[in-house]
């Protein structure tokens, strides 16, 4: 169960060029959702994110995770279940883990418009005031990544049988959420992961590939599969929404960031998953497409995607 498999295995996730999606949709839409149906992740190689701004991104997030302990404090919300600001070292727990994750992170939201109904449960961003240029670099990246998600949403959906923009209004509003993870150094005796074996809440999620290996995925066969993404992919996987609108035809999958290995243990490890959600008010109800007799309804009692983000926050100890 803990076997890892080498890079060389040919159970590696083959990457999908981003680039087949404008010279070749159906092919683009195939290749992204049989890798999506075998293991709940694909890596999407030749991203068009500008690298000025990944890397201004990242250069901030740095900055800001270096500042002292009681400055970033400043930026935590109590009773907020993390999703604005700052949640310090320690807090987020890996459902029925007996540890807590070994990593601290900054969420950056949606901006809405002034007056909007989901207001009160979108609240608004905060900024750490100490970095020059840090609304701007992470408000631009969240509004990169969020378009780049819509693609890969419209291809999923094309991969289903759907029309390709049948999507397009259950996330225009979406409560997608920029994570900026910090896994600090990991002492020797460090209980626990940087990120214990979990699945996510939300519809997919993408990440830049990380400096630092560690992240790994739960094979079918009960294989940890290691996922390093070459420069310039994006990580793409499912999550348990998603997993649950297609009655498991998209599986979420589990996955962790295991500790480094002793020579690295004294280097930090960033990444910045975005986390694309549904509108609040969105009905996850199992598309009937996904239902069968041999693969029936899973999931008869229908939920809105808001009443599902605050079940989950509550597992993961954040609310």
């Amino acid at each position: 169960m803990n076997a890892s498999r080498p890079l060389s295995d040919p159970g590696v996730i083959a990457p999908v060029s981003l680039a087949l999606y404008a010279r070749d949709f159906d092919a683009f839409a195939r290749a992204l959702g049989l890798s999506f149906a075998r293991y709940g992740f694909a890596v999407v190689a030749d991203h068009d994110l500008p690298a000025p701004l990944v890397d201004g991104a990242l250069e901030r997030t740095k900055a800001f995770f270096a500042l002292p302990d009681a400055v970033k404090r400043r930026y935590h919300i109590p009773g907020g279940a993390g999703q604005r600001g700052y949640t310090p070292f320690g807090v987020e727990t890996a459902k029925d883990a007996p540890h807590s994750d070994l990593k601290e992170f900054w969420h950056v939201g949606r901006d809405l418009p002034p007056g909007h109904a989901y207001r009160t449960r979108m609240p608004d961003n905060i900024w750490p005031q100490e970095i020059e240029g840090f609304c701007e670099q992470v408000g631009a990246l969240y509004q990169g990544l969020d378009a780049l998600g819509l693609r890969l949403l419209r291809a999923i959906a094309h991969y289903l049988h759907l029309d390709e923009h049948a999507f397009d209004g259950a996330v225009r509003l979406g409560n997608s959420i920029l994570r900026l993870l910090h896994y600090p150094p990991v002492p020797a005796d460090a209980p626990g992961v940087r990120a214990g074996a979990h699945e996510d809440i939300n519809v997919i999620t993408l990440l830049l590939g990380a400096e630092e290996a560690g992240l790994q995925v739960l094979t079918r066969e009960g294989v940890w599969l290691p996922i390093n993404a070459p420069p310039g992919a994006v990580v793409c996987n499912i999550g348990d929404m998603l997993q649950r609108l297609t009655n498991h035809v998209l599986p979420s999958t589990t996955h962790r960031v295991v500790n480094p290995a002793p020579e690295r243990r004294g280097a930090s490890r960033y990444s910045t998953p975005f986390f694309l959600h549904f509108e609040p008010d969105y009905l996850i109800r199992t598309l009937p497409q996904c239902i069968g007799e041999a693969r029936p309804d899973r999931y008869p009692e229908p939920i809105t995607a808001d009443a599902f983000l605050h079940q989950r926050l509550r597992e993961i100890k954040l609310a």
